[in-house]
């Protein structure tokens, strides 16, 4: 896997040599080849072996896969993390970050060709030009008091702040990722509405090779994903998402996975999510889950943030009021940058990523308390913890060298009790949109 960081003078260069130089993103520039991880080669055999011993208390591993925000956009203020608070226009003028409001009004362009020009080689200094030059909207943030729930889950258990999207672009490709550590070469979304093998006939989706060579196919592939694995060791997964016909359908990626979706798996595995909660409340979560959600609730702009950090809430009080909560490791993410700042530019790890950061709380009675980790992950990252905890092979080669997250878990403390939240009260939450501008049923 060829790496390659880029070092540029400009607003960001002083924040990021200081983000660098406090954590373990060195390690990734100096990775190679070989078949130890890159973060397993730094730690000692007791280490290793703790970790490991330690893995066998998780039973349940849930991936929450939430829309369109950068680290930078929702914790770019969080005490001790490495954000930024002010940012770089294709001008060379150094702007302030706004206080982004509740529900943005627009969807802002997000596609692969929009996150290359906004990364700018690693000068991160061209968001304002995948909005036609005059638009600053993703030059804007969130602070605490907007999103103290996330902030408090943060605090409380490890935030990572050196979490790449897997792909430089959109939805579609990075949902594929988190179950495949691939996207089938796809670098969009599909067009023509509905995604995945139930598209229209005529849809199709821009599809890039090793080479660098652009077609278009339809948007319905046949890789090896973490559920095959999972099914072939005979150890239970679910996928939680919107079904056909509802709001968010588009990002259940295994919809696009066609021994998947046209097979009884689809039937069996594949589940609403309203379901989720009353599993975790009964104790009837599966060894691995997806959960994903459409229907205003995924923080896909113009959708109202707080009603989604509302329904994420929901979700992680059930698991912390349930029986699995002693034995379970969430992985609260967001799918790409859609569109909004931030200051550290991604790692070139291939042709396809990284994308820009993106948040990741790692929510568990054995995530380190109060910490925040500073090792590269990406979404590979995530299956790889699965595939280490089951015994499971690697994918492809995102997930065989991808850092893992054992260093965010600390097995012999007494586990953390349950962080029972609130939800908030959403100021014109009434009049706010039901769906997401990415969404075709909006």
């Amino acid at each position: 896997m060829r790496i390659r960081w880029i070092w540029k003078s400009g607003v960001s260069g002083l924040a990021l040599l200081l983000c660098i130089a406090s954590g373990s993103t060195r390690a990734l520039a100096e990775s190679n080849n070989e078949g130890t991880s890159r973060d397993e080669r730094g730690l000692g055999a007791a280490d290793r072996n703790h970790h490991h011993h330690g893995l066998r208390r998780i039973q349940h591993i849930v991936f929450l896969v939430k829309e369109n925000r950068t680290f930078d956009n929702y914790f770019g203020t969080f005490p001790g993390a490495c954000g930024a608070t002010e940012g770089m226009i294709h001008t060379g003028e150094v702007i302030p970050l706004s206080r982004q409001p509740d529900r943005l009004t627009h969807d802002i362009d997000h596609s692969f060709q929009g996150a290359v020009t906004a990364i700018n080689g690693g000068l991160m200094n061209q968001f304002d030009l995948i909005g036609g030059g005059t638009d600053l909207s993703g030059y804007s943030q969130y602070l605490e008091e907007d999103i103290p729930n996330y902030f408090a889950y943060a605090r409380y258990f490890t935030l990572a702040d050196q979490m790449f999207s897997s792909l430089t672009g959109p939805s579609f490709p990075n949902h594929l990722y988190t179950v495949g550590a691939q996207s089938g070469g796809a670098i969009n979304n599909p067009g023509g509405g509905i995604w995945g093998c139930d598209a229209a006939p005529t849809a199709r989706v821009q599809v890039m090779d090793d080479q660098g060579t652009l077609s278009q196919v339809y948007p319905c592939f046949d890789f090896k994903t973490l559920a095959d694995s999972l099914e072939d060791a005979n150890i239970s997964w679910k996928y939680y998402a919107p079904g056909f016909g509802q709001s968010g359908f588009i990002w259940s990626a295994f919809q696009a996975i066609s021994h998947i979706r046209l097979s009884s798996l689809w039937d069996d595995k594949v589940v609403d999510t309203s379901q989720f909660a009353a599993d975790a409340l009964a104790g009837n979560l599966p060894a691995v889950s997806w959960v994903v959600v459409g229907s205003g609730l995924s923080e896909h702009p113009p959708a109202s943030t707080c009603m989604g950090e509302n329904w994420t809430v929901r979700q992680l009080n059930a698991v912390m009021q349930g029986p699995d909560w002693n034995s379970t490791a969430v992985f609260l993410t967001w799918d790409d940058f859609g569109g909004f700042y931030d200051h550290v530019p991604p790692p070139t790890v291939d042709r396809y990523g990284f994308g820009p950061r993106v948040p990741l709380i790692i929510i568990s009675p054995y995530a380190k308390h109060g910490h925040i980790s500073h090792t590269v992950y990406e979404y590979s990252s995530l299956l790889k913890f699965a595939e280490r905890r089951f015994g499971l092979e690697p994918l492809t080669d995102r997930d065989f060298l991808a850092n893992e997250v054992l260093d965010s878990f600390d097995f012999h403390r007494r586990p953390l009790p349950p962080l029972i939240l609130n939800e908030r009260t959403c100021t014109g939450a009434a009049s706010a949109p039901t769906t997401e501008a990415e969404d075709p049923d909006d």
